[in-house]
């Protein structure tokens, strides 16, 4: 996550919840204090630097010590991180620090379960645009803490024809023509529903092909064709309900990519706490 991203997700943080009342109220600007950032969980960690971020922001002098980088595996117990600063800079940050770490380091947490449950099979795992507004750019980061792929990151870096588009157009054919005919550099994804939009898309041969909520055998099906119909085979990517459960056996379908929106869009935050000394 570059910095300019995760500098304006603080300063937006930092409109909804400061001033800090109370603790002004309690301390003077002087006191001075520690913390630690406690795992109270076992997971992957992700989003080390928004402390960073948080705690010099509002006391430049802050001393951060990181005991663990992005991606690492922790467990319960573990201090991630240690901070000395103003005693307000400490209570006035806590919050801010802990919800956009917590969240990030879920994302993580949950993507290395995906990517470890299709582990030994060619396909990868991505993320959705099913993100957090105002969060895009931490939730992604964090699929790729966790050994995840990012799909687009919005609606300007990758054409995406989903089926309202294909419905409006007429035809997979007229949507991807009317593309091509913009002479745009990004890539074109199609999504299909059945074979018959399957092989229309193939025949097109865009940069991939979606495979929007097909069962198993559908997936082998989709597969197989696109070995048969096209000598540089597209690229094929399965999406729709995919679980823990299920997405090993739809690895195993021999796709080559499997989005799954619930990385970012039903996050169970890690549990994460910081302790003033």
């Amino acid at each position: 996550m570059n910095e300019a991203d995760l500098t304006d997700i603080i300063r937006r943080a930092f409109a909804e919840d400061l001033p800090d009342i109370t603790s002004e109220a309690i301390f003077a600007s002087a006191d001075r204090g520690s913390a630690r950032f406690l795992v109270k969980a076992d997971g992957i960690i992700a989003g080390l630097a928004t402390i960073e971020a948080v705690f010099r922001t509002l006391d430049p002098s802050a001393e951060i010590t990181m005991n663990a980088r992005d991606g690492d595996a922790v467990t319960a117990g573990d201090i991630a991180a240690e901070v000395k600063a103003s005693v307000i800079a400490l209570l006035s940050g806590e919050r801010t620090a802990l919800n956009l770490m917590q969240r990030a380091s879920g994302i993580a947490t949950l993507t290395r379960r995906y990517v470890d449950a299709v582990a030994g099979t060619s396909a990868k795992i991505y993320d959705t645009r099913k993100t957090a507004p105002g969060l895009r750019a931490l939730d992604k980061y964090a699929v790729k803490a966790g050994g995840g792929e990012n799909h687009r990151i919005g609606l300007h870096d990758m054409f995406l024809v989903k089926n309202n588009h294909i419905d409006r157009a007429g035809s997979i054919t007229a949507a991807v023509q009317r593309i091509r005919a913009r002479q745009m550099p990004q890539k074109i994804m199609v999504e299909v529903r059945d074979m018959r939009e399957l092989d229309q898309a193939l025949s097109l041969t865009p940069d991939f092909i979606l495979l929007d909520n097909m069962d198993l055998d559908q997936l082998r099906e989709a597969v197989a064709r696109s070995h048969a119909l096209t000598m540089a085979r597209v690229p094929l990517e399965a999406s729709g309900g995919i679980t823990l459960e299920t997405v090993r056996a739809v690895a195993e379908t021999g796709v080559d990519r499997i989005s799954v929106g619930a990385l970012t869009h039903s996050v169970t935050a890690l549990d994460i706490s910081m302790r003033v000394q």
